[in-house]
């Protein structure tokens, strides 16, 4: 069943109807351009309130290392995907249901006026039609009249015995002549409604059913459109609803990965001071008469009880406000400085005296100076003095980490220099070798400066009661306290100013292991042939110890504890917020 056949005198209602269906397509593509206004709004809301409770930089850097923190931030993260998939179904809905439909629209509406615009033109053209045979029609009623009126006044003429033979004969001249008239206008009204019927035929079982049908299909096509426009409606926000469990799934396993027991340990990691517990205060007899020499005290000054109280103050009431680290123990001019675990550091071997009374400066003047303003905060130092013992050893420790990446990076710089010089020697159409002499021997210093700064930072951990065995060095101690050189070509004779000190070993038995920062996928299998790097092969996973520092490579750990350099760009890192 077609329009053209059913609804063939219904023009007016389907005119109605197909405007009605193109109004319909608009005002579906405002609503859906609403819905999508909607989504940004929601999506821009939920980025601000992420932006808002994010934490600032700085400022909340020591609680995000605890886990519960940590998990509020991945939240916030995938609080802020969760707005981007918002934004997502925002876009394609605009792009791929709005856009298209209006597009489209713009096409139907230019269709269904051609299709009108036919039917007129047909119309028109039958109208024209009847009009041409009503007026031939009226011309031969006109004229058979005229000539019935002209046979009857002949007749008449003819019986008028007044009338002369040529009156009569005028006469029936003049209704022969109407006679022929009408019946030429007889003909041609006979001609003029076989054209008509015709044409009226032509228009309703021809031209108007197919511009009924044409527009039937064309409306048939809109409603077809349209049902895709509203199945995408929601195939939209089916297509990013895996992103949004997955989002849902991070929040669920931010949760999961908060860890009480973690937190408290961490908490001990950051604040532990490493002082000890403060002893019993020793009853002081006032029946007896107490003589203190001026020798008991290192400032010439007695202690009383109130003083002694004083000293503990700190230790006795931890959750005082005004509660200050205690200054570091005086050390005795008069006695030789020996540190606590292990041999002498090179500076106190080349010149015992001066570093005693460096030692003297760094811990005498901070006290007196603190009897004259107690709220003056800790000087901040290079040796990290300032700081608890605990805390002092970890900063150490960390310090000497970064030391030890940059002498390796270093040494594989002067390593890869080395190889290219060498080739260009076998070689010289690769290059010239003397324009690496720059580079080598600034690579040499780079080293022989790290070295130094390596062994100052690893006195001072001994100093600070911390391992001193993680970096051994070829040179030694000899009886006198002085450095035996080793045997290098490249060492200066009777410069003592700088220690010279070989590699150190890659190995180190008593170090700390570092705690792995986050994990990584290999994507390619990586020989690790050089020294320092680690083998993989695709689709292990490692635990990544250190991040990429702009050089390319990224410090991981095995599963069976092997640490050493991998390619950055051969891994897929994942590292928690």
């Amino acid at each position: 069943m077609d329009w053209g056949t059913e609804l063939w005198d219904q023009c007016d209602t389907i005119d109605k109807h197909t405007q009605s269906g193109l109004e319909l397509v608009e005002k579906y593509v405002k609503f859906v351009k609403e819905r999508t206004e909607i989504e940004q709004q929601y999506a821009k809301q939920l980025r601000n309130l992420v932006k808002k409770y994010a934490s600032k930089r700085g400022k909340d850097d020591q609680e995000n290392r605890f886990t519960n923190h940590q998990s509020f931030q991945d939240i916030l993260n995938e609080m802020n995907d969760y707005a981007g998939q918002r934004e997502v179904i925002a876009e394609n809905m605009m792009i791929r249901i709005c856009c298209e439909l209006t597009k489209y629209l713009q096409e139907l509406k230019q269709e269904r006026k051609s299709y009108l615009l036919e039917a007129k033109r047909a119309q028109q053209s039958l109208e024209n039609g009847y009009k041409q045979l009503e007026s031939s029609k009226k011309r031969f009623e006109r004229e058979w009249r005229e000539a019935e009126r002209a046979a009857q006044y002949a007749e008449k003429t003819d019986q008028d015995l007044n009338a002369t033979k040529a009156d009569v004969e005028k006469a029936k001249q003049q209704a022969h002549l109407r006679t022929h008239i009408a019946e030429e206008c007889k003909n041609e009204y006979a001609s003029q409604l076989q054209k008509f019927n015709k044409e009226q035929n032509q228009f309703y079982y021809s031209s108007i059913p197919q511009v009924f049908n044409k527009l039937q299909d064309m409306d048939e096509r809109r409603v077809q459109r349209l049902a895709e426009g509203y199945a995408l409606f929601a195939d939209t926000e089916k297509r990013v609803l895996p992103i949004i469990g997955k989002c849902l799934e991070g929040i669920t396993k931010a949760g999961a990965n908060t860890d009480s027991k973690q937190d408290s340990l961490t908490l001990i990691e950051q604040h532990k001071s490493g002082f000890d517990r403060p002893g019993d205060l020793e009853f002081e007899d006032y029946s007896q008469g107490i003589n203190r020499t001026s020798s008991e005290s290192s400032l010439g000054t007695p202690k009383g009880p109130l003083e002694l109280l004083g000293k503990n103050r700190n230790k006795l009431w931890p959750f005082s406000k005004k509660s200050k680290l205690p200054s570091p123990p005086l050390t005795p001019v008069s006695s030789p400085y020996v540190p606590a675990n292990g041999p002498p550091s090179p500076k106190f071997a080349r010149d015992p005296l001066s570093y005693c009374l460096k030692e003297i400066n760094k811990t005498v003047k901070p006290r007196m100076a603190s009897f004259r303003s107690l709220k003056r905060a800790p000087t901040a130092t290079e040796d990290f003095a300032h700081l608890p013992p605990e805390q002092r050893r970890k900063k150490l420790q960390r310090k000497m980490d970064d030391i030890r990446k940059e002498l390796q990076k270093e040494q594989d710089q002067s390593e890869a220099l080395l190889k290219m010089k060498d080739v260009y020697e076998k070689n010289s159409q690769m290059g010239n070798p003397d324009s690496l002499s720059p580079q080598i021997t600034q690579t040499a210093q780079n080293v022989e400066r790290l070295r130094g700064e390596l062994a100052k930072y690893e006195s001072w951990l001994m100093e600070a009661g911390g391992r001193g065995e993680s970096v051994r060095y070829s040179s030694h101690l000899n009886n006198n306290g002085a450095i035996n050189r080793p045997n290098n070509a490249n060492s200066v004779e009777g410069d003592l100013s700088q220690p010279i000190y070989t590699e150190f070993e890659d190995d180190f038995d008593d170090e700390e292991v570092d705690a792995p920062i986050g994990q990584c996928m290999a994507l390619y299998s990586f020989p690790g042939s050089s020294e320092g790097t680690l083998s993989m092969q695709e689709g292990d996973m490692l635990s990544v110890v250190e991040e990429d520092k702009g050089d390319g490579w990224t410090r991981v750990r095995s599963t069976n504890g092997d640490e050493g350099y991998i390619p950055t760009s051969y891994v897929k890192i994942t590292i928690p917020q």
